[in-house]
């Protein structure tokens, strides 16, 4: 490549453009790690001398490009938008472009981009999931797999090549679906609570006001009329003195995440302490399921409405006998303390 590249420095050879192209390209290949002023001045200089070049210079320049180790952010956007007939090389090939630029071209520079992407010889999990979710990566395979069965028949290979090359597919394959699982638990949108028991914008604000204030009684107040529950689940939720139950139950009830570790922090002040840059609450709130806490917290209030009776709901009459309504009720009193 950069033998062409000095043919091409010919005078005689290319127009005088094409030159200051290659000859960029070539000053740039030559630096093995090159500095951050380097890079911001090989940025600015790039892009008006590759449009400013012929389409050959312009294909060869980002051939070469694509087999540099580091290539500026902006530079490896601007190829990657470029035509395919340009940009194909650098995006199947060139290791310098990151994850994000990757999904950037993906989503703004349509299918045969992707396509082109799909055709790398790694991808990381970040960009299989955007590209499954364009339905780019699946397709490529489909329309590969099509086109390979529908081909005219080719002279066989040898069989070791053919183990070889299917054991390859198959790791290929098994770690797609793998992939596309991971992807799928992402994707799932924590925000959707149709049908879950969620906390009202007025409940949410009045308990991190009570937390802010520290009133734990309004708090649990607050709390069971969001649970509709009796007002002794929820002070036994705060009983817990880890932290833990009341973690699970605002996770259940869908508060926001800020909200619900600025609460844990107030009444539990060991869960303020600091780990790295996150607080123990943090830390508690992001090791909790969604669904898990739904469920334990489900478990709960059936329990409490086995065990805790309104007072608008008792019988009026004795259960089984003269005393037996006023036996209830004390049982349930003290269950209540």
């Amino acid at each position: 490549m950069r033998d062409r590249f000095r043919d091409l420095e010919e005078p005689a050879t290319v127009r005088k453009k094409d030159v200051v192209l290659m000859a960029t390209v070539t000053s740039f290949e030559g630096l093995k790690h090159p500095s951050k002023s380097e890079l911001r001045q090989f940025a600015e200089l790039f892009t008006p001398v590759f449009q400013a070049s012929s389409e050959e210079a312009k294909r060869q320049a980002v051939a070469a490009l694509s087999q540099c180790a580091t290539v500026p952010p902006p530079v490896s956007l601007f190829i990657g938008c470029q035509p395919i007939a340009i940009a194909a090389p650098f995006l199947t090939s060139s290791q310098a472009i990151d994850d994000d630029t990757l999904i950037t071209i993906a989503r703004t520079q349509g299918a045969a981009h992707a396509k082109a992407i799909v055709r790398r010889p790694s991808l990381s999990p970040k960009v299989i999931d955007a590209l499954v979710s364009l339905h780019q990566a699946e397709p490529e395979r489909g329309m590969t797999l099509s086109a390979s069965s529908v081909a005219a028949p080719a002279p066989q290979p040898e069989p070791s090549a053919v183990d070889v090359e299917a054991e390859r597919l198959a790791r290929e394959e098994a770690l797609r679906q793998k992939i596309k699982q991971v992807a799928r638990h992402l994707a799932r949108d924590n925000n959707d609570r149709l049908g879950l028991r969620s906390l009202s914008d007025v409940q949410e604000a009045l308990l991190v006001r009570f937390a802010r204030e520290r009133e734990a009684q309004q708090f649990a107040a607050t709390l069971a009329d969001a649970l509709s529950s009796s007002r002794w689940l929820a002070e036994r939720i705060m009983i817990d003195t880890s932290g833990q139950q009341l973690a699970v139950t605002l996770t259940s009830l869908g508060m926001g995440f800020a909200d619900a570790v600025y609460a844990l922090e107030r009444f539990y002040p060991h869960l303020a302490e600091q780990h790295g840059t996150v607080s123990r609450a943090w830390l508690v709130l992001d090791s909790i399921d969604a669904e898990e806490s739904q469920a334990r917290v489900e478990a709960w209030r059936r329990a409490d409405r086995y065990t805790y009776l309104p007072p608008e709901q008792k019988p009026a009459a004795p259960l089984f006998g003269p005393k037996a309504s006023q036996i209830r009720e004390l049982r349930v009193v003290s269950r209540s303390r």
